[in-house]
């Protein structure tokens, strides 16, 4: 302030501690008298006993760094694994010294007369200092399409792998994914938990009376499940109340819900074991780590193939699993202890497709009818997001989403009929899709739908491009032309593809009397595509928005 700093110190009662769940507190700051160029300085303690993982640190921000450091002081009994994520190297020293501890013990003596002796005891060990510093730190950018940014974010973590205390062997700790999984499995709140089957068998036994085919016990096993159990939002591979008392109250967490679900299959003669995953939200399971998973689903083995199963979601199906479970890989974990890893990305495409009847007035407004299909991903994705809202909220959002754009006799079928697809229909006007000048008319063909911005707008990126999964879209637009107007001109058909088939795009036109028909399709085959491939898709995109936004030109006959 006027060539000086001006320094405003944080009171008591700017600080306020909050409880976010049963397990985790957060504190808050309020800062007074902030202003723009202040710069805010805050240091904090954290006391843990938990000495497995140190915390992170982030090097990288959304904003550019100058200068950021972490240092690490160890004493010699304990040795972490320094862990790296993201595409920038700090600059690394170390030092060693020896640290002494000095300790003063009293001892009382009873007798006739009671006696105190003292005595210094000193012991000393070895300390290293590890320090990791980076300098002048591009911001890094959240651009569409990305799993979890802190996946890429230059970052260092630290796991505990191994302990010995004085005159004690060496007690290693996860070194590679048989010892993480095999750890996990030999937990109480785990390998425990899944053992247990005494709480359910009535139940169950009643459920699988004359079921046959393991496909009738598999869909009869996970629709109770997911109809009685309800999650708590709690993730994590670990029991917390355990599976009994998560069934009786109808109430559990991830762990609980699965696990029980995995022991249910075994129990109807399934290969089922639990498959242990991080989810997105934690971050790809790059290392072996005890803290790499965060989550379990149920897969079973069947001709071949393992099916995924997560009963957490009430709209979950066999292979459609909640979009937070798409992380890349888990560790499916045998009875014997032995791991192997599955991929969890889906396969197959996702359709959504569109069919509209429309018509064109003199004054340029399209009135139409629309019928949308989602499929499988895309219907799981509606049901979740829309499931619970009222057709009046969810016609408020679409017309927020299209300006121009009304809609009325708004209706979904199948909404909980997880077998069918999700159909929405809807009758609408447009006021915006078409440009009148003098005799001319110049049609947007794909109405609202048309992909009018490229997603893609860094030069550069150095992370892969995630889809959550391979989707088609697919529009039928069905156009009657004013009175009066015949076609001009119509933007020529168009097919791109990108190098092996990763995604497609095929776009046509026709004109038949007073008719124009529409046939779109855009497939993304892959639901994660690598970042070397990033210019290629760019590209592909540019295409795609170019050749729809091209205008089909009617005029007065």
């Amino acid at each position: 302030v006027d060539g000086k700093v001006e320094k405003t110190k944080l009171k008591n009662d700017g600080e306020f501690n909050e409880k976010v769940n049963k397990y985790w507190g957060r504190k808050k700051i309020a800062l007074p008298n902030v202003k723009e160029g202040s710069i805010i300085e805050f240091e904090y303690t954290l006391e843990s006993e938990g000495i497995g993982v140190l915390e992170d640190w982030a090097f990288q921000m959304g904003i550019p760094v100058l200068y950021s450091q972490f240092k690490t002081i160890i004493p010699e009994y304990y040795v972490y694994k320094p862990l790296m994520r993201g595409f920038l190297a700090p600059k690394f020293e170390t030092s060693a010294k020896v640290k002494s501890v000095s300790s003063t013990s009293k001892e009382r003596t009873e007798g006739n007369i009671t006696t105190t002796s003292f005595s210094n005891n000193q012991f000393s060990y070895n300390e290293t200092t590890s320090v990791y510093t980076l300098e002048n730190i591009p911001a890094l950018k959240d651009e569409s399409f990305v799993n979890n940014i802190k996946n890429y974010t230059a970052m260092i973590e630290h796991e505990l792998t191994s302990i010995q205390y004085p005159n004690q062997p060496v007690k290693n700790l996860s070194t590679t994914w048989e010892n993480v999984v095999k750890t996990i499995y030999d937990s109480d709140s785990f390998g425990g938990e899944l053992n247990k089957t005494g709480y359910f068998d009535n139940d169950v036994t009643a459920l699988l009376t004359g079921l046959n085919s393991n496909e009738e016990k598999i869909a009869a096993i996970f629709n109770y499940v997911k109809s009685r159990m309800n999650w708590n939002d709690f993730f994590g591979y670990s029991c917390n109340d355990g599976v009994r008392k998560a069934y009786l109250d109808k109430v559990g967490n991830v762990a609980e819900i699965n696990l029980m679900l995995t022991a249910m299959f075994r129990f109807a003669g399934l290969e089922a074991n639990p498959i242990v995953l991080s989810s997105r939200g934690n971050g790809i399971s790059l290392f072996p780590s005890r803290t790499a998973f965060d989550y379990v689903v149920s897969g079973i083995e069947l001709n071949g193939q393992i099916i995924l199963f997560d009963a957490t979601s009430k709209n979950a199906l066999p292979n459609i699993l909640p979009i937070h479970d798409l992380n890349w890989f888990g560790r499916l974990i045998r009875k014997d202890g032995s791991s192997v890893q599955v991929d969890l990305m889906p396969r197959s495409n996702s359709k959504d497709i569109v069919n509209v009847i429309a018509s064109i007035s003199n004054e340029g407004k399209v009135t139409g009818k629309l019928r949308d299909q989602y499929f499988d991903y895309n219907a799981f994705n509606y049901r979740e997001i829309n499931g619970k809202i009222n057709n009046e909220s969810l016609v408020e959002r679409l017309e927020k989403a299209h300006p121009g754009l009304e809609v009325s006799e708004y209706d979904v079928q199948n909404k909980n009929d997880l077998s069918k697809p999700v159909v929405v229909t809807y009758a609408f006007d447009l006021d915006n899709a078409v440009e009148i000048i003098g005799d001319k008319m110049y049609l947007s063909p794909l109405l609202f739908f048309t992909m009018s911005e490229n997603p893609f707008k860094q030069e550069k990126r150095e992370y892969p491009i995630d889809f959550v999964f391979p989707h088609q879209d697919k529009y039928n637009i069905s156009l009657t032309l004013p009175e009066g107007y015949v076609v001009e001109s119509l933007p020529q058909p168009q097919a791109i593809s990108m190098p092996e088939d990763m995604a497609s795009f095929k776009f046509n036109l026709s004109n038949n009397g007073n008719q124009v028909q529409v046939v779109c399709t855009f497939d993304i085959n892959r639901a994660v595509v690598g970042s070397e491939d990033y210019e290629t898709l760019k590209s592909f995109f540019k295409e795609v928005i170019n050749k729809q936004t091209e205008k089909v030109v009617l005029k007065k006959g």
